[in-house]
């Protein structure tokens, strides 16, 4: 089979033949048709994020395809299955963590001892066929076309994520703070839920986009979206933690901020603003990642209904290198996704 493999840190991915592999008990083996290529592939591929530790290195936690074969014990899949992996496979099951019986989700890939993670401690979907655990994976709907439920399984995963945990009431003000490819079905599932929206970006030309996704007003900073009234939910999608401190200017009393992902490097302050301490105004700072099936079933339901459409650039893998220059230089837009 033909894969992305990443021969070390810093070096091109480079696409080359494996053999094909072979379900063990619980898993399935899945026939790739479409697979994302997420930053943290990029970041980790160069040293920015932990290197995989697979062997071989094959990136790639957003595939989608069909089921092939099922290993011993598998009842809840069947060859023929349109089905989409998740990042998180599963845990160790006897660390201090996992002793606490939580459901597997994204809190369980960054607490676990020894956790199993596609592209990352496992081979991961940028392949022409990959193996993944049946119970970490979810049905696709019929009529979803495969390139667009790819971004959901883990940027649309991440964003329907990061609304639910902030759980906003009907009458209330949602922001959405950076229009990229979580940040883009963010503002989209905030609208198709019927709450106000705003986008909060300073790149330019990325205003009209965030108007044509569903935002209702369009602003640069805390400061602007304090003057526009405020918002009672910023979701943090951008990776500027500085960026996050800024829209505590615009977050309404009793407000919720959701730090959506992996933690930025340069880290998260609560900036003091004289007349209005932190302390005050009662607002949750909330952490978030992909918290469990449920969430993302729902997501791809609202993008197979037409509520929310991940806009995507489709490539082939002799396009790879070229495609993971583009996603690292933010050049995308707004999800690469690779057709195998």
């Amino acid at each position: 089979m033909r894969a992305a493999v990443l021969p070390g840190v810093g070096a091109g991915w480079e696409v080359r033949e494996l053999p094909v592999p072979r379900p063990g008990p619980g898993a399935v083996l899945i026939r790739v048709r479409a697979s994302s290529i997420c930053v943290n592939d990029v970041l980790a591929s160069r040293g920015a994020l932990p290197f995989p530790g697979a062997d071989p290195a094959v990136p790639g936690h957003e595939p989608v395809g069909e089921v092939v074969a099922v290993g011993p014990g598998v009842t809840s899949r069947q060859v023929g299955d349109r089905v989409g992996a998740t990042w998180v496979q599963g845990a160790c099951g006897r660390c201090a963590y996992c002793r606490l019986q939580r459901p597997l989700t994204g809190q369980t890939a960054l607490n676990c001892a020894a956790p199993r993670t596609l592209g990352f401690s496992v081979p991961g979907g940028q392949a022409e066929y990959v193996v993944a655990e049946a119970a970490a994976t979810v049905l696709l709907p019929d009529d979803l076309p495969y390139e667009l439920a790819a971004p959901v399984m883990c940027a649309g995963y991440t964003a329907w994520g990061a609304l639910r945990q902030a759980d906003p009431r009907p009458h209330e003000r949602v922001a959405v703070l950076g229009i990229g490819a979580l940040g883009h079905l963010a503002v989209q599932y905030a609208s198709a839920c019927g709450f106000e929206t705003v986008a909060v970006t300073r790149s330019p030309d990325k205003r009209e986009v965030a108007r044509q996704l569903g935002a209702d007003l369009v602003v640069g900073d805390g400061a602007q979206l304090r003057d526009a009234g405020g918002a009672d939910v910023v979701l943090v999608t951008a990776s500027s933690y500085r960026a996050a401190s800024d829209s505590l200017r615009g977050l309404r009393v009793d407000g919720r901020l959701v730090l959506a992902g992996l933690d930025a490097p340069g880290g998260f302050d609560l900036a003091p603003e004289r007349g209005r301490p932190f302390f005050a105004q009662r607002h949750r700072i909330i952490g978030t990642t992909h918290n469990g099936l449920p969430d993302l079933v729902e997501a791809l339901r609202l993008v197979a209904a037409g509520r929310c459409t991940p806009m995507v650039e489709v490539v082939k893998p002799d396009d790879l290198p070229t495609a993971v220059d583009r996603v690292a230089g933010g050049d995308v837009r707004f999800r690469a996704v690779v057709s195998w």
